[in-house]
């Protein structure tokens, strides 16, 4: 059974009112019952063939700049609408900031940092400063995939510490549902919105601090992170330079609910892949990080050939780039770390390497602190009385049906 377009009820926790299910298909899988949406593409969705013969079709939709600048638009407007995008973009404007526990390092400072995404919901995460003065600085958004305390393990510590080092302002943050995005769970059936406005929003925060150059945006993260990444580009065009590491595929469609919940690549008449919203990025600088033990292993032939033909037809073919580590696994180890920092140390006009050496980069200095250090809300910083208390209560905050498909995910 699909894990993200079913709503469970093995333990009688969910319940499902079966005459709200128009347009949706009840399906029985060992004696459960789950509601499927046809507009879903979800997880390995097509085959790897199936994929390679849909990047043949799309190539043949469009042909020049203008016609894809067609295409690209209608992309984006899909994927708002499939995201339901007017429910929560009305909660614009000025945001609450919560922050404290700065820490001097060596080279850099580390904050503690909450926003306030939409009225009572909170986006917590890290604050990555150089210490070096500069008269303007770049900024980075740093989302991460799918663990549980993602945030506070060495390798997001490492990427957002060494960049913030080379002169960036880092903001590393929690996947809804993960780390201290505890107000609900993270497969929700509106996680997808929820996120990617969470990531609008740290976006919004880097933007407004007076000393960040709003022409040297990035976003990087791996997996979920990385789709996070794609989504954000293809709709915002303030991030400048982006580096989607070892997610995107022209078969696999996210795994899970944040990714691939809601009906982003898919309508009646219409049909797109993370591939077509990978390249909405263009003509801004782009890196694909892939690798050869999941669903990218196939980049070099399959996925990066139809963005490059778009780059190309931008005339802006070395804007994109991809480093394809055949040997290596799914993760954000040190090699892809390394290929994302030359990147952005291009793009971004970062401090000189410390190392002459492409193939090299001492990380050696950074401190990995501990998650106590790191949290944003603890005895001394308590959770705002605010809050929004559940996902019940964020549902009906925005303004979904909870008691329709397939919004049943909540706890009765």
């Amino acid at each position: 059974m699909n894990q993200v377009q079913k709503l469970l009820l093995l333990t009688g926790v969910f319940t499902i009112n079966l005459s709200f299910t128009q347009g949706y298909k009840v399906e029985t899988d060992k004696g459960v019952k789950y509601i499927s949406d046809p507009m879903v593409c979800n997880g390995r969705h097509w085959t790897e063939a199936n994929g390679k013969q849909m990047m043949n079709e799309f190539s043949q939709l469009w042909t020049d700049a203008k016609s894809w600048k067609k295409r690209a638009n209608a992309i984006k407007d899909k994927i708002q609408n499939g995201m339901q995008w007017d429910k929560i973009s009305q909660y614009d404007g000025q945001i609450n900031v919560i922050k404290h526990s700065k820490k001097i390092m060596d080279g850099y400072s580390v904050e503690n940092i909450a926003l306030e995404s939409f009225p009572g919901f909170f986006v917590t995460g890290n604050l990555y400063r150089p210490l070096k003065k500069q008269k303007m600085y770049p900024a980075i958004l740093s989302p991460h995939g799918h663990l549980k305390d993602k945030r506070f393990t060495d390798y997001v510590q490492l990427r957002s510490a060494y960049l913030a080092s080379k002169g960036a302002i880092v903001f590393a943050y929690d996947m809804v549902g993960y780390g201290e995005s505890n107000q609900v769970r993270h497969k929700m059936p509106i996680s997808l919105l929820i996120q990617t406005w969470n990531s609008k929003r740290v976006l919004d925060h880097l933007l407004s601090l007076s000393e960040v150059d709003p022409q040297r945006i990035g976003m990087t993260g791996g997996s979920g992170g990385g789709t996070q990444t794609f989504i954000l580009t293809a709709l915002d065009q303030r991030i400048k330079v982006s580096v989607p590491v070892v997610q995107v595929s022209a078969h696999f469609f996210g795994g899970c609910v944040c990714e691939s919940g809601m009906p982003i690549h898919k309508t009646d008449n219409f049909q797109t892949n993370n591939v077509e919203i990978a390249a909405l990025a263009a003509p801004r600088p782009m890196l694909l990080i892939s690798n050869g033990d999941d669903w990218t292993r196939n980049t070099p032939e399959v996925e990066f050939p139809y963005i490059q033909k778009v780059y190309g037809a931008l005339g802006k073919s070395d804007h994109v780039e991809n480093i394809h580590l055949a040997e290596e696994k799914h993760d954000y180890g040190y090699s892809k770390r390394l290929a994302a920092y030359h990147f952005f140390s291009k793009h971004l006009k970062l401090e000189n390497n410390q190392s002459s050496k492409k193939d090299s980069i001492d990380e050696s200095f950074i401190k990995i602190l501990p998650f106590e250090k790191l949290k944003v809300f603890n005895l001394e910083n308590p959770r705002p009385l605010t809050e929004l208390k559940n996902e019940f209560e964020v549902l009906q905050f925005l303004e979904f049906p909870t008691d329709k498909a397939p919004y049943l995910f909540y706890k009765k």
